[in-house]
């Protein structure tokens, strides 16, 4: 068994917050199904669906967190951006920890010129405001401003990733942005490892600089994407409702920022469930995301566990 894996399973906190993110996972998983499905064979989706008659029902035992404006079920709407969110988390924290992983590695191996390189590029983005740049990435696409040759490209990357431009903008914009500390991170844990014995041995046997880093560096820092994985997991789940609270993510698919937006301008007529559901949802995913988060840093990172 994985060293401190026992603690970890012991701990019905961790198990319980791990259960949720993989009832979340398989929850996005199959509605993204379905919905490939439904706009495969042009059936309008069951979360879609609506009858303006029982718009603004209260929760009941039919609508367990009412209706919507347009009757249809906020439940079913709310599973359904379930699917926006996990998906917004994988692609934006796979693009953060490939860059922030290639860079600092690279600067904290080869150092020299090399290094001031990725220093001056971390900085650069670190001073750059990271919401504000997501929302100009977004807006950029929304309104049409690509180039046609680069609006078709980024359309047919779209289809294959089953998304809208202005998510894809909203995926590429956090992951972007988002691997400036994991990449200070890398680099100086980089620094550590590449004077190890195993490491000047590997040289000395006559060892390329590439399988080196592969074989003996990058499994190293294996513990480090993990939890900055799962940390900005739950970050980029909370960029993207803000972006879609603000009218410049998804469009055309439930979204738990977009049913806030649309829910906010009826609360102070008692019509809370539509915000409530959704907040809800985000809620319990961002905190499980959390508490497993620092669950594996305290069962992963060798100075803590010692």
């Amino acid at each position: 068994m994985i060293p401190g894996a026992a603690k970890f399973i012991r701990n019905r906190l961790n198990l319980v917050s791990l259960a949720i993110v993989l009832l979340y996972i398989a929850t996005a998983v199959g509605v993204e199904a379905y919905s490939i499905y439904c706009r495969h064979y042009k059936i309008v989706p069951v979360y879609e669906r609506g009858d303006i008659n029982d718009r603004f029902q209260p929760p009941s035992r039919a609508h367990w967190f009412g209706t919507d404006y347009m009757g249809r079920d906020v439940f079913l709407r709310a599973a359904a951006g379930t699917s926006t969110a996990v998906k917004v988390g994988f692609i934006a924290s796979f693009i953060t920890v490939l860059v922030g992983v290639t860079l600092g590695v690279l600067g904290g191996y080869f150092g020299k010129f090399i290094d001031d390189l990725v220093v001056w590029i971390n900085s650069t983005f670190a001073a750059m405001p990271s919401l504000l740049f997501v929302l100009a990435f977004a807006l950029l696409v929304n309104k049409g401003f690509l180039s046609p040759p680069l609006e078709k490209a980024f359309n047919g990357i779209c289809v294959i990733f089953n998304t809208e431009p202005g998510m894809m903008a909203v995926y590429l914009g956090i992951g972007i942005t988002g691997w400036v500390g994991l990449c200070q991170v890398v680099r100086a844990e980089t620094f550590k490892l590449r004077e190890a014995a195993y490491v000047q041995a590997a040289k000395v046997a006559g060892f390329h600089d590439v399988p080196i880093i592969i074989r003996h560096i990058v499994p190293n820092l294996f513990h480090l994407v993990i939890i900055f994985f799962t940390i900005r997991f739950a970050g980029a789940v909370m960029t993207e409702v803000i972006v879609s609270y603000l009218g410049l993510g998804v469009q055309q698919f439930p979204s738990w920022g977009t049913m806030i937006a649309d829910g906010q301008e009826r609360l102070w007529q008692g019509i809370w469930w539509e915000v409530g559901g959704a907040t809800l949802f985000m809620f319990l995913l961002v905190l499980s995301l959390n508490l497993l988060g620092d669950a594996l840093r305290d069962h992963l990172d060798p100075r803590l566990s010692t």
